[in-house]
C-alpha cells in the first residue's frame, strides 16, 4: 500500500525525516503539497464560516489538503495510507498495511493514537486480528487526521459532503460523516510527533503543530448564528449515533503499540 504524505513546502526538516522513515519501511509515497491559505484569499472567505465556528485560514488549509488527498484515492481506485509529516510509526507498519490492503467493504481506518486519548465508541468485539493489533468497527470519535487508510469508496463519500458545501476540521469532517463504514486499530500503530511527550516516548523530531496550531480562547468565540446552528444539529446527530450503537458498542480509550512506547 503506498502513502500520501501532506507537506508544507517550507517544512523541509518534516520531509526529510518522513521519507527517511518511509523508505526504512519501503514503503512507497507520493509527497502532496499542503495548501497554504491567508485570510486575503477569496477561497478562505468563501469556506471559513461554512462550519460549526469560524475557522482559521491553517484549518481551511488543511482541509482542503486532505481533500486533495482524498481526490488522488479516488482517482486511483485503490486503498491509501493518508499521513501528515509528523506520522510516526510502529515496528508493525508493514505488516498492518499488508493485512489491511487485502480487506474489503471497508471505507475508513483510524490507525492513530492521540496525546488526549478520547474515548471512542467502538464495537464491543473485533471484526479481525491484524498483526499484533485487532479492527474493531467505529461508530464515534474518529479524531486525528495524522494517520489514516481511505479507500476510494471512503473517497467518494468525503468529496460527496464536499460538494454539498461542507466543510469542516479535517478530522471533525470524517469524524461527521456517519455513512462511511469506520474502523478503528487497536492497538494503535501510528502518533503523530508532537503528542509523543503524552505517552513517554521519545520523538525523533521536535515539532509544533504547522497546519492546525493550537487554538487560543479568542478564536473559538463565534457570534455566526448559522454555524450555532450547525453546532446544534451536530450534537443532536452525535447524540443519536451514540444511542443507536449503544447495544453493541462501548466507549474506551484506544491503546497504543507496545512497538510505539520505547523511551
Amino acid at each position: 500500500m503506498k502513502a500520501i504524505v501532506i507537506n508544507l513546502d517550507s517544512a523541509i526538516e518534516r520531509m526529510t525525516f518522513q521519507r527517511k522513515q518511509l523508505c526504512s519501511f519501503g514503503i512507497d509515497y507520493i509527497r502532496l503539497p499542503a495548501v497554504l491559505l491567508s485570510t486575503d484569499d477569496l477561497v478562505y472567505k468563501k469556506l471559513s464560516s461554512t462550519w460549526e465556528r469560524k475557522l482559521k485560514s491553517e484549518e481551511v488549509a488543511c482541509f482542503l489538503s486532505h481533500k486533495n488527498a482524498w481526490g488522488l484515492v479516488l482517482k486511483s481506485n485503490k486503498p491509501f495510507l493518508i499521513i501528515e509529516d509528523d506520522a510516526y510509526f510502529s515496528k508493525t507498519i508493514n505488516c498492518v498495511l499488508k493485512e489491511l490492503e487485502t480487506l474489503t467493504n471497508i471505507d475508513y481506518i483510524n490507525i492513530e493514537v492521540t496525546g488526549t486519548n478520547k474515548k471512542k465508541l467502538l464495537a464491543t468485539k473485533a471484526t479481525k486480528e491484524i498483526c499484533e493489533s485487532k479492527l474493531f468497527r467505529l461508530y464515534q470519535g474518529r479524531s486525528g487526521a495524522g494517520g489514516y487508510i481511505l479507500w476510494p469508496s471512503g473517497a467518494r463519500k468525503l468529496l460527496g459532503e464536499f460538494e454539498n458545501g461542507k466543510i469542516g476540521l479535517a478530522d471533525k469532517f470524517i469524524n461527521n460523516n456517519y455513512s462511511l463504514l469506520s474502523y478503528q486499530l487497536d492497538p494503535a500503530v501510528l502518533i503523530q510527533l508532537d503528542q509523543c511527550v503524552y505517552h513517554s516516548i521519545k520523538a525523533p523530531l521536535d515539532v509544533d503543530s504547522s497546519i492546525t496550531p493550537k487554538l487560543n480562547s479568542n478564536s473559538i468565540i463565534d457570534k455566526c448564528i448559522k454555524c450555532k446552528f450547525r453546532r446544534f444539529i451536530s450534537q443532536v446527530k452525535t447524540g443519536v449515533n451514540h444511542i443507536a450503537h449503544l447495544h453493541h458498542a462501548s466507549k474506551r480509550k484506544v491503546k497504543i503499540s507496545k512497538n510505539l512506547t520505547l523511551k
